[in-house]
């Protein structure tokens, strides 16, 4: 058990047992803002480490992240942290939805571009090595900061290094933001 952050295929997003509460809410806040409806993607059939999917468990501690982001001066912290489902759609804030969702009520959606400027402004500050699994569909990051991740420490130390938890947020932010711009999906908790 434990907390997800998933891809969302398109079967989920319209099933009014899982998500479709919650795109019927976007759609219309989309329209109310002038904005074009999302669709979200039929799902390509699944191939693991390719990034069709993306799937990675929240399981370290996320005080260190927490507080990196509430110590900057700009929307990082809300950018990463203030969603429940991230969208690959153009939005200058989050957005309040009067719908539930599988951890909060109301549910709050986020655009990935947003996210993926404050995650990229994070794994800048902390310089994320380049050996961080790009593709997240089967727990690879995870697996990576479980293991590899502190060979890498000891031989390309840095920022990253000094706090793996933190490391480990900004990448996952950073893959999930890129996932859902990449796939045109959304990207939500589970």
């Amino acid at each position: 058990m434990g907390i997800y952050l998933v891809s969302v295929a398109a079967d989920d997003w319209l099933d009014e047992e899982v998500l479709g509460p919650v795109a019927e809410a976007v759609g219309r806040e989309l329209s109310r803002r002038g904005l074009p409806p999302f669709v979200c993607p039929e799902p390509v059939p699944f191939r693991s480490h390719s990034g069709t999917r993306f799937e990675e468990k929240l399981h370290r501690p996320i005080d260190g992240f927490d507080r990196l982001c509430r110590a900057l001066p700009d929307d990082t912290h809300e950018a990463l942290l203030g969603w429940e489902v991230l969208l690959p759609v153009d939005l200058d804030d989050s957005v309040v939805l009067p719908v539930g969702s599988a951890y909060n009520d109301p549910t709050t959606v986020g655009g990935a571009r947003r996210a993926l400027a404050a995650a990229r402004r994070l794994a800048d500050r902390l310089a994320l090595p380049a050996a961080i699994p790009r593709h997240c569909d089967n727990l690879e990051l995870g697996a990576w900061f479980d293991g590899p991740a502190a060979a890498e420490a000891a031989t390309a130390p840095g920022p990253w290094s000094e706090d793996l938890d933190a490391a480990y947020y900004t990448a996952l932010y950073l893959r999930a933001a890129e996932h859902a711009l990449r796939r045109g999906c959304p990207v939500g908790y589970s």
